[in-house]
């Protein structure tokens, strides 16, 4: 008997544009599902903010979500993870993924070297985060590397590459490239600067981020949980077409086209509605 939440779309929320990066990798490994992506951006970023603060919010935008109807909520949002994924899962019934900096695999590239983790202050500082260090620290030296404001300046100039470049010239003057051997991008946000990072560290330097395992983490799941559409046979076109629902907090409908831009430069073209929100 077919489940009848196969039809129902999946959930992904970040603070602002950085889940973007997510939601690619998910609609290129699952592209017969449907999405509601939330861009949280009335309170972006959330790696500025109390911990308890980002663990309210996030908790917000999950019952936002989980009101309108979904099968599954993706947390593409690494201090969200870290603040928010165990309450939220106690809350629900269905399945909640989220995201992990990708010290794991950088571990496993085995590069002679240490391995960097860009994230915010506030994933640094988490819980969640030093356990997975403490996990790996016998195998690597693993340096947590916090990019104050630099989700802001993604948000605010991801289009001016100057002002990103200048910011990473900065904060990398300080860094031994040539002990670096990887860098694990521990937020989303990042993913979306990866050519500029590349740029200014060089192609010697691996630089990883965890989308891609979280896309096909999501799918294992719903193949466990039998939710996962498998959609009609026969190949899929290029460009890739995608139904996705945005909402925006606030009231910056440039989002929007700021999030379909992104998913365009990935090869995917959009077809549904936006709202702009505010949860209660």
């Amino acid at each position: 008997m077919n489940n009848p939440k196969v039809n129902l779309p999946i959930g992904v929320f970040d603070s602002g544009i950085g889940g973007i990066s997510v939601l690619a990798d998910l609609i290129k490994t699952l592209p017969y599902e449907k999405f509601i992506y939330y861009a949280d951006t009335l309170y972006s970023p959330y790696g500025i903010r109390p911990e308890d603060t980002v663990r309210s919010l996030s908790i917000k935008v999950a019952e936002f979500l989980s009101f309108i109807g979904i099968k599954s909520l993706v947390v593409a949002c690494n201090t969200a993870t870290s603040a928010a994924i165990y309450e939220i899962r106690r809350m629900y019934t269905f399945p909640v993924i989220g995201m992990e900096p990708a010290v794991k695999p950088a571990v496993k590239l085995g590069g002679k070297g240490k391995i960097l983790v860009m994230a915010t202050p506030l994933t640094l500082k988490s819980k969640k985060f030093h356990e997975l260090m403490h996990s790996y620290k016998r195998f690597a030296d693993i340096i947590p590397f916090p990019c104050e404001k630099l989700v802001e300046i993604i948000e605010q100039d991801h289009a001016d590459r100057r002002v990103i470049e200048d910011y990473l010239s900065r904060v990398f003057s300080s860094i031994d490239k040539e002990h670096i051997s990887t860098i694990v991008l521990g937020c989303t946000h990042y993913a979306l600067i990866k050519k500029e990072i590349l740029k200014i560290v060089g192609n010697n330097i691996n630089v990883i981020d965890g989308n891609s395992g979280t896309a096909r983490q999501v799918k294992t799941v719903l193949q466990k949980e039998h939710l996962l559409n498998n959609g009609m046979s026969g190949k899929l076109s290029y460009p890739l077409k995608a139904n996705v629902r945005f909402y925006v907090s606030g009231n910056k409908k440039e989002v929007i086209t700021t999030c379909k831009q992104l998913l365009q430069n990935e090869g995917i073209v959009c077809s549904g509605e936006f709202s702009l929100s505010h949860y209660s």
